[in-house]
């Protein structure tokens, strides 16, 4: 099982009051939150393994590079080459980021992050090498190109908390969208994506864009039939497409997640027994982790 964990305590600190305080007074809502959803995924999953994946660079240069406004809207502070810019996070959520990290360290459950590599990456690669099914926890969609039957590797969208999820597999993608994991990344990038900063072809939405890979295949096989008088386009169609070719060019390597993070050895086996007990108790006291934090715990032992 591997977490998109930022996609998750978002979602944590959005779905649980900020009155979940520490004794101190800092909310911990986003915290107890995470600790909840895993809890409730070992819980009703029973995953051996289970990776915590992070950004470690949430907005890639090498991405920024090809599309530029690619994550624009979402920075917050520039920070200068070579060392990320910073996101825009609400307040009260940036200080827990920390605690989520040392808490999941004292249980001994596998927080993998690459720099300059974003969640999404470590995910494709761990997906990638992986012997046998994989599940992915995460609510972004733009992970959907990972799903692949013949593997066993599927999404689970989460949409209500975690115990209502969406089993993202190959035939709902197609009833869906009308592709496949690996046709995914065509749809998207055509589509485009504002809340990632994807302008993708203007006039192609998510319709149309579908309508043209069940003719064409492919996104080579669309800008194949661009050059194509006798190709079944419109004139709309036709012209949208090539004044797009420059964005169609390097999108792709933009929306496909990386499969080749370099990734640092660990052992990704679900801890059954915390990792450091004792930090894990002054962690629990110092934040008020409580009852979260024993279910946890509990659930691990089962």
């Amino acid at each position: 099982m591997l977490l998109d964990t930022a996609s998750l305590y978002f979602r944590a600190y959005y779905g649980v009051p900020d009155s979940v305080r520490a004794p101190d007074g800092t909310p911990v809502n986003a915290v107890r939150g995470l600790l909840d959803f895993i809890a409730r995924l070992v819980q009703d999953h029973r995953p051996d393994d289970l990776v915590a994946c992070m950004d470690a660079d949430w907005r890639p240069q090498w991405r920024v590079d090809l599309i530029p406004t690619y994550k624009a809207h979402r920075v917050a502070v520039e920070t200068g080459e070579g060392v990320p810019d910073e996101e825009e996070v609400p307040d009260t959520l940036s200080p827990q980021v920390p605690v989520i990290e040392d808490v999941l360290d004292a249980l001994g459950i596998a927080r993998v992050g690459v720099a300059p590599y974003e969640a999404d990456d470590v995910i494709g690669t761990l997906a990638g090498q992986a012997a046998g099914p994989v599940d992915i926890v995460t609510g972004d969609r733009d992970l959907y190109q990972l799903v692949d039957d013949a593997r066993g590797v599927r999404v689970l969208y989460p949409l209500k908390g975690v115990g209502t999820l969406q089993v993202t597999d190959e035939a709902w993608l197609r009833g869906k969208y009308g592709v496949d994991g690996s046709g995914y990344v065509d749809l998207a990038l055509l589509r485009g994506d504002p809340s990632d900063g994807l302008p993708g072809v203007p006039g192609i939405g998510e319709k149309t864009a579908a309508k043209l890979l069940d003719a064409f295949g492919d996104l080579a096989g669309i800008m194949a039939a661009v050059d194509d008088p006798a190709a079944r386009l419109t004139p709309s169609q036709r012209k949208r497409l090539d004044e797009a070719r420059d964005y169609v060019a390097v999108a792709p390597k933009v929306v496909r997640v990386a499969g080749d993070v370099p990734l640092p050895e660990f052992d990704p086996a679900l801890p059954r027994e915390p990792r450091d007990p004792a930090a894990l108790e002054a962690l629990a006291t110092q934040w008020g982790l409580g009852n979260a934090l024993q279910r946890l715990l509990l659930t691990l032992q089962d």
